[in-house]
């Protein structure tokens, strides 16, 4: 796995506080957005690995961790273990013990040589290691979730196509199967984790698979009844208004809302809440009908 040196990626001294990092980390972040830089794949692999160094970096244990071993920085506890057993063991049989410096402080090939060789002799025992999960945000409009469509996206230079569901929330998070981090020695590969920003560009407000709007209604309308076009999700609905509907009065158009994720052919519901406007700019023939109408 090629060695990505995170305080490089940010452009920061070992020294840096956590509050230096979130500020580096939050610039960048802008300049090198996919929003910002569509065609751009090197930005795009930049904001990947910009991401990686401030997941690693922020927290002060995974910093710790990978101060000491670098790019294996996930498999430390692994490799204290496996130091210590195999101490043990060429103690016991008058070898020499290894340690990270003999490798360069590469300790994928301090794993490689300790299980996969020497150790290999002994049994044909091999340490295989789980590679790193990546995490990675897709920023969504609403109106892109209203159908289940297929993006792709740049991870690590690699283009990878998803599915995503129609139905899918703000903040909800995907597991991509096997397309994290390489597997040390022959492990398997670590996971790709994708978090959903949706952004709401439209009128309506959204509750789980609900949509919530409201209508403006004419007088006239309200009182007499009628019917009236308010706009859905995947068009326009013709609604009959009962007479004499108060003002606040909501209704509900089932089906009308946001796929259910994951069940194909279900929906959530539209309500649509009333709010009567009341006429102005009166003829003085109006003003006086409703005069007549007050007194009767």
């Amino acid at each position: 796995m090629e060695f990505v040196d995170y305080y490089k990626v940010l452009g920061i001294d070992k020294s840096a506080s956590t509050e230096d990092i979130k500020k580096v980390y939050r610039k960048l972040a802008r300049k090198y957005h996919p929003d910002l830089n569509p065609n751009n794949k090197e930005a795009h692999k930049l904001f990947q690995q910009i991401n990686e160094a401030n997941e690693v970096l922020s927290d002060p244990e995974n910093r710790k961790k990978y101060d000491k071993y670098g790019k294996d920085w996930k498999h430390a506890e692994e490799y204290e273990k496996a130091q210590q057993s195999y101490s043990r063991e060429s103690a016991g049989q008058g070898q020499q013990s290894f340690s990270g410096e003999q490798f360069g402080g590469d300790f994928s090939d301090f794993f490689e040589s300790m299980f996969g060789g020497a150790a290999g002799a002994r049994g044909g025992r091999q340490a295989k290691f789980r590679g790193q999960d990546f995490n990675a945000e897709l920023r969504l409009n609403l109106t892109d979730v209203y159908k289940t469509h297929q993006q792709t996206l740049t991870v690590s230079g690699k283009n990878i196509r998803i599915t995503i569901p129609a139905g899918i929330e703000n903040g909800q998070t995907i597991k991509i199967a096997g397309h994290g981090g390489l597997g040390v020695s022959g492990g398997p590969n670590g996971d790709l984790y994708i978090t959903f920003i949706i952004t709401n560009n439209t009128k309506f407000s959204r509750e789980g698979d609900n949509l919530y709007t409201t209508v403006d209604l004419d007088l006239y309308t309200a009182v007499l009844g009628g019917e009236i076009t308010v706009d859905a999700l995947d068009g326009k609905v013709k609604l009959k208004v009962a007479p004499e509907t108060q003002n606040g009065t909501k209704v509900k158009l089932k089906g009308k809302g946001l796929p259910v994720y994951k069940k194909e052919g279900h929906f959530g519901d539209l309500y649509v809440t009333y709010s009567i406007k009341i006429p102005t700019n009166l003829t003085e023939k109006q003003k006086q009908l409703f005069k007549e109408l007050s007194k009767s």
